[in-house]
């Protein structure tokens, strides 16, 4: 008899298939089940007799329903690869425990994986499958609500922000009996310089920030500036160990007493250092930091990088500094490419350097533009639709308005041994002179900035 599947759990499977992405599905298919992850998982660490907080476990939580439905093992031989179904609401409650309950998405399990698992990426689809049919923990649910109607996932009103900051104005003031104090709220070119914090100092390297996005040195950079005695916790950078406040975990009140159990891992890097402040540059880190610290009775303060760094400074006497121009700042530049995210990217990266942007998705309309109103250099895609970029690069050259116009080619086909576009042997075959710059995509921001650069001082020497 066939089993009965509850509507929420339909929904799910009906979903699972458009969230999906390569990342995902590599990481779901690559996992052999070697166990180097394990130890690496802070939960395993506080609990090292139970095997479902491994994460490999928890990924087949979420690997068997992906293998049952869009896997072709997983429908020839379900037994062998573990695949099963979702029916009942209470599997997807367990599904929840799991997901939501037992991993903060911090990718420490992953810095030590062979194949490149990423277990966060489909932890954090599986949350999102849940969340879809409303099986989600209530704080999260709260916290969602706050930042999609707020801006931001504490709640604060921009007008209570602002009060709070009148309000620390004026304590200030009363404190060092200076009336002329004040708090300044998006004031531009105000210059500082700073005092030196003289506890001992430790940095926690954020999930999120260190380990997912490689900001390592520039906080270091910063501490070492502002305090005397800055300690390294071990690990450290990419290996750190979770605050265990993460992926939401501080708002789900169900979970507190495992996560708290989880934290004594991260309370015994604490302690090591012998430090009195614990810097990071997360408010969530700084959320469970705390927590941690008050539970394990640990003899620390918390601060957030920007605080600590914003108590050591001391406004001066204003000396105004006239801004350096920058080298493309004022030119017109005409993109022209028939993707339209390339088109944005390229216009952010040049409207960033002070630039005045126009686009184009094509030849035609490319053509049309330049006679309006001549830019100062055109960037071109070969790949255009109906009429092609070379085509409109050799009417350019032909006509006496437009052949000195600058020309940087940016192109998936740029490169001389191109298998579908003989630029250069077009240009050889028409007696035309090459384009001012090729960059190949994906686009090295850098490289392009520079190409365009030269291409607008020559430009200049010749027009001279």
């Amino acid at each position: 008899m066939q089993q009965v599947r509850s509507w929420k759990a339909q929904k799910v499977i009906e979903r699972l298939s458009q969230k999906i992405n390569r990342q995902i599905l590599l990481s779901l298919e690559a996992c052999v089940h070697c166990g180097l992850c394990t130890d690496q998982c802070h939960y395993v660490l506080a609990n090292p007799d139970d095997v479902t907080y491994a994460p490999a476990y928890k990924a087949d939580q979420i690997r068997k329903f992906f293998k049952a439905h869009l896997d072709w093992t997983g429908r020839a031989f379900p037994w062998w690869v573990g695949a099963r179904s979702l029916y009942t609401d209470q599997e997807l409650e367990d599904l929840k425990d799991t997901v939501f309950g037992k991993c903060t998405n911090c990718r420490r399990c992953s810095l030590a994986c062979p194949m490149g698992v990423d277990m966060a990426t489909f932890n954090r689809m599986a949350r999102g499958l849940l969340s879809w049919v409303g099986v989600m923990p209530e704080g999260v649910a709260v916290v969602a609500k706050d930042q999609w109607e707020i801006g931001n996932q504490m709640g604060v009103l921009k007008e209570d922000y602002l009060e709070t900051l009148k309000w620390m104005e004026e304590e200030l003031q009363e404190e060092y009996h200076d009336p002329a104090i004040r708090i300044p709220v998006d004031q531009p070119d105000c210059n500082v310089v700073y005092a030196i914090n003289p506890e001992p100092v430790t940095y926690h390297d954020s999930c999120n920030n260190a380990r997912s996005c490689g900001m390592f040195e520039e906080p270091r950079e910063l501490l070492r500036l502002v305090c005397l005695d800055f300690r390294e916790m071990y690990p450290n950078r990419a290996e750190n160990y979770c605050c265990t406040g993460g992926g939401g975990a501080m708002s789900m009140s169900e979970y507190a007493p495992r996560r708290l159990k989880s934290a004594r891992v991260k309370a015994e890097q604490l302690r090591a250092t012998g430090a009195k402040i614990v810097v990071t540059s997360c408010h969530n880190c700084v959320d469970g930091l705390f927590d941690l610290i008050r539970h394990y009775k640990l003899d620390m303060q918390v601060k957030l990088l920007v605080s600590l760094v914003a108590n050591a400074l001391v406004a001066p006497v204003r000396v105004p500094v006239p801004a350096a121009r920058r080298p493309l700042e004022g030119r017109t530049i005409l993109v022209i490419d028939d993707e339209p995210d390339v088109r944005l990217y390229l216009s952010k990266i040049f409207a960033e350097q002070g630039c005045e942007v126009m686009d184009a998705p094509d030849a035609n309309q490319a053509m049309r533009a330049i006679k309006s109103r001549k830019p100062d250099l055109i960037t071109l895609d070969l790949v255009l639709p109906r009429k092609t970029g070379e085509k409109l690069y050799w009417e350019l050259r032909r006509d006496p308005l437009y052949r000195d116009l600058p020309v940087v080619v940016v192109s998936g086909y740029a490169s001389i041994e191109s298998p579908r576009i003989d630029f250069h042997g077009f240009l050889r075959e028409k007696g035309l002179p090459d384009p001012e710059g090729f960059i190949e995509k994906p686009v090295d921001v850098e490289k392009l900035l520079e190409t365009v650069r030269c291409a607008l001082q020559d430009s200049r020497r010749a027009q001279g």
